[in-house]
């Protein structure tokens, strides 16, 4: 497998930072005020990380959507070492995908991170929809077809994954298990006949693509490049902040979605903020979109807690308004004419902030999702949007995780997460989109 590897011109990145930030207000959910408020009462059934639930842990989710009856869509979820689940419309599991191990002499069970769709892949000479998947254990990515049937399936996916397909970030299976892997996914697909992904390293600031390969033997990768972005940042007082992690741990990036009309890829750093990055790798300068409300705050780490706290907790932050580190999961809702919004997940607050798709990604507001007979989404990572009609979404259907999962019907002993799903329309009502 080719590798390339592209750096940035310089280690610190200078930023455009003129004052630090101010507080937030209001409650209206316009830019400059306080989150505005949708509702969903509609959530998958609990997943849990134990042993009586297989590991499950909810982290990413994907909308296929059926090309003749929107009724038949599926939303793929990842579940980390519990491997995937498949819902219906309705948040029904359809079916429960095990995290085997990865087919090479090698692999070991899964870890199954983010998923995206790869839609019409030549798979044994069919047209074929592809769920792809990161996989963290094997630092690779795996695949698994989507039957035609969508939910009407008794299976809808059954993997397709080539075998011993190479190692995404590491160059041997004992730095796979240094853990420094595979970790947020996207799929890209400039033209037809080419489709690539687009996959973050976990606990590093590294961006890796790949194109995808189709043959005899299943659906497989080649020609990774690798992209290495900003991990410490020059401030206008003079100092350079790096974002406080654990040893050995650089600030990594997870969730990613790139623009279909113009091949710009957007990043969330999780404790940076929201990164707009031409494709391919290294053509064009990435630009730092919006930045966490503590962005260039100093912090130390204090191993007996595991935990970063500031070094003066009266100094100044040079962040924005919308984002609480960590920032997590991002996809694109499309409009007409290239127009349409990028939504990102704010995880350390519980919302959302949404962005417009072009120009300069001005601000459009930020929201929350509270429960309506099902609890509120709190700590969302992975989150999922569809303009196209599914089923009774009509104006779009957007899925987010939640966790930690606090609905009636959840055992509160037990580490429970889940996906809920809210109409788009009732987003764009809230923060007047339309």
């Amino acid at each position: 497998m080719r590798r390339r590897f592209v750096g940035l011109s310089a280690a610190l990145l200078v930023l455009p930072l003129l004052a630090p930030a101010a507080a937030a207000s209001g409650g209206s959910g316009r830019p400059g005020s306080g989150p505005a408020t949708v509702t969903t009462s509609v959530e998958t059934a609990p997943l849990y990380d134990d042993e009586a639930g297989g590991n499950a842990s909810g982290d990413d989710p994907a909308i296929w959507v059926h090309p003749d009856d929107s009724e038949r869509s599926i939303v793929v979820a990842t579940a980390k070492e519990g491997g995937l689940r498949v819902y219906d419309v309705a948040a029904t599991e359809l079916q429960s995908v095990p995290a085997t191990p990865a087919p090479r002499a090698d692999g070991v069970s899964g870890r199954y991170n983010n998923v995206d769709i790869a839609y019409g892949l030549d798979v044994d000479g069919t047209p074929t929809d592809v769920a792809v998947v990161s996989d963290r254990y094997n630092d690779q990515i795996r695949f698994f077809a989507i039957d035609p049937a969508g939910a009407d399936a008794a299976t809808p996916l059954a993997e397709v994954t080539a075998p011993e397909l190479e190692f995404l970030f590491s160059p041997d299976r004992e730095t796979v298990a240094e853990d420094q892997t595979a970790y947020g996914l996207a799929v890209y697909q400039p033209r037809r006949g080419e489709t690539y992904a687009v996959v973050t390293q976990e606990g590093s600031t590294t961006i890796a693509t790949a194109r995808i390969t189709t043959g005899p033997g299943g659906v497989g990768y080649t020609d990774v490049e690798h992209l290495t972005m900003p991990g410490e940042f020059r401030l206008p007082d003079g100092t350079t902040w790096v974002p406080c992690e654990e040893p050995g741990v650089g600030p990594q990036l997870e969730g990613v979605a790139v623009d279909r009309h113009t091949g710009t890829l957007y990043a969330t750093q999780e404790d940076v903020g929201l990164w707009r990055v031409p494709l391919p790798l290294g053509s064009g300068k990435p630009r730092l979109v919006d930045k966490v409300t503590d962005f260039g705050v100093h912090d130390a780490y204090d191993p007996e807690t595991e935990e970063c706290a500031p070094v003066d907790p009266e100094a100044p932050s040079y962040g924005g308004k919308n984002l609480t580190a960590d920032a997590e999961g991002v996809d694109i809702w499309y409009g007409r004419g290239g127009t349409g919004y990028v939504i990102v997940s704010s995880q350390g607050d519980d919302t959302y902030g949404v962005y417009a798709l072009t120009g300069k990604n001005r601000s459009l507001g930020t929201f929350r999702v509270a429960g309506d007979g099902v609890d509120d989404v709190n700590g969302s990572d992975g989150l999922a949007v569809s303009n196209a009609p599914v089923g009774e979404y009509r104006s779009g259907l957007l899925v987010t995780h939640d966790e930690p999962e606090t609905g009636p019907d959840t055992d509160p002993e037990r580490d429970a997460t889940g996906f809920s799903y809210v109409h788009w329309g009732d987003v764009a009502r809230a923060l007047r989109l339309h």
